[in-house]
């Protein structure tokens, strides 16, 4: 058992938890040494058990997960996290990459490619689903979103009108339109409902 891979995991959902400890309680060369339901316990975990991997969720309360993987990274460089999602939004994912993931897979993979997945962090790989990449590749080249204007797409999602949003971030009604228009522009939206539609469904922003 020396040499086994040593894992711990990261969900807020403690059935989903339970199951992946079922799926790793049959590999001979992998132990799971701890468990955590959300990003701060996490990194306490990760301090505690250095592990060899970490599978991490995205949307957890307290801390979420990418904050986490950058947490953990920022005192742990070589930690090899995979990101255990439900969510297959490109811009979702360029963010966990960008925070020091190495792994992504999907909730609904876990029982087929978990085990392989996990090997091939360890071996030192990365590892994204086909999906996710063509996504990613598809979006590349798209001019991204700036802070203010997801900022704007949220308050929008919430169901707020120009004016209010506005009113919200302390913007004339003229700046919020502009911003409008580009958001639009950028993801190709034919109105503000379709807009938000693309972002939820690309991860750039969540409710």
């Amino acid at each position: 058992m020396n040499t086994s891979i040593r894992i711990i995991t990261v969900d807020d959902h403690p059935m989903l938890r339970e199951g992946i400890a079922a799926v790793l309680a049959s590999e001979a060369d992998m132990v799971l040494v701890g468990e955590a339901s959300n990003g701060r316990e996490g990194l306490e975990q990760f301090r505690a058990h250095r592990p060899d991997v970490t599978l991490m969720d995205l949307q957890m309360p307290v801390m979420n997960g990418t904050d986490a993987i950058i947490a953990i990274r920022k005192e742990f460089p070589d930690a090899r996290i995979i990101v255990l999602t439900t969510y297959s939004g490109d811009a979702q994912a360029v963010r966990a990459f960008e925070a020091g993931a190495v792994g992504y897979l999907l909730k609904n993979m876990v029982r087929k490619e978990l085990v392989e997945t996990i090997r091939s962090v360890h071996r030192g790989k990365k590892r994204i689903p086909p999906e996710i990449a063509v996504g990613i590749a598809e979006h590349h080249s798209d001019d991204a979103l700036t802070e203010r204007e997801i900022e704007v797409l949220k308050q929008v999602a919430a169901g707020n009108g120009n004016k209010m949003v506005a009113y919200n971030l302390a913007l004339s009604e003229e700046t919020i339109k502009a911003h409008m228009k580009n958001i639009l522009s950028k993801l190709g939206a034919n109105d503000r409902t379709h807009a938000v539609t693309i972002a939820l469904k690309r991860g750039i922003i969540e409710i």
